[in-house]
């Protein structure tokens, strides 16, 4: 194929709108010029994304200006390319169209999830970070998408929950406003245990823990008369942007009690019942007969 046969193949018209003709050069022309300046523009990304990293700014405030500055670029690119290569707007008349009945027919939740997700971002009221609990499921929040935001869950899974459910549904957000979180540690000690060393004892526990904070103060409860065991409550703060810290406090809480309390004689209460039985019982013994 000759030079001349090229550029007679490149000048064909594909078709004419408006009194402007589409050539197959002007079609390839096009993801052509797009991926160059797409290139460009994520390389300026890249480095806006740095410098503001550089700067101690939060992940969500970066996530949010690049995600706001990926979208203006992208609607400059196509618009600019366009002019560039003198296609005019109006030659796409008839695909907006057909984008359009698809919107109308099929595409509200993705929509939905779209807008939800720049709501989310724009707002704040879930950030990068957070520990959030939907539902049954406890996680932090690893991203939030323009579809969907990526939880990693306490077991390691990853969850994608849509925007839309987020905005729409209650969601407990554990660190909205501060890391501060309240647990507490229940025990059950025998019947006539010495209440005040117990309380004494447990809230000792609460004070040498360096984990637990000192504001709010952490506080002992005498909660309950129960069945087999008088009920205390050991309550307190602890700054922790997830489930495992407050495991972890819980756990060792718990092998400080028993250790206290084997050390002063405080028995922990189990399960036990006393049977009384009004009468007498006559027990006799059978002997077998080969």
């Amino acid at each position: 194929m000759t030079l001349a046969d090229l550029q007679s193949a490149l000048s064909f018209v594909l078709f004419t709108y408006n009194d402007v003709q589409i050539t197959v050069l002007k079609v390839i022309q096009v993801p052509l010029v797009l991926f160059l300046m797409w290139f460009v523009v994520t390389w300026i990304g890249r480095l806006i994304k740095k410098a503001l990293l550089a700067k101690n700014l939060g992940p969500d405030t970066v996530h949010l200006f690049t995600r706001i500055y990926l979208v203006v670029t992208i609607a400059v690119l196509v618009f600019t390319s366009l002019e560039v290569l003198n296609i005019p707007l109006t030659a796409f008349a008839f695909v907006s169209g057909a984008i359009a009945i698809g919107v109308g027919f099929g595409a509200q939740n993705i929509i939905n999830n779209f807008i939800s997700g720049w709501i989310l971002m724009w707002e704040r009221p879930i950030r990068i970070g957070d520990f959030l609990e939907v539902g049954t499921a406890k996680g932090v929040v690893e991203t939030i998408n323009t579809r969907s935001t990526r939880i990693r869950r306490n077991d390691g899974v990853h969850m994608l929950v849509p925007n839309s459910q987020l905005l729409e549904n209650t969601v407990t957000n554990w660190t909205l406003i501060d890391r501060n979180a309240r647990s507490f540690v229940n025990v059950g000690v025998a019947y006539g245990s010495d209440v005040v060393l117990v309380e004494k004892l447990m809230k000792q526990i609460l004070d040498e823990h360096p984990a637990i904070l000192k504001t709010p103060a952490s506080s002992v409860l005498f909660d309950d008369f129960a069945d087999s065991s008088l009920t205390f409550s050991a309550i307190f703060w602890v700054c922790a942007e997830s489930e495992a810290p407050l495991r972890q406090v819980r756990s060792e809480l718990r092998f400080s009690i028993y250790k206290v309390f084997a050390e002063n004689n405080i028995t922990i209460a189990f399960p036990q019942r006393d049977i009384h039985i009004d009468g007498e019982i006559a027990l006799t013994r059978r002997n077998s007969q080969k």
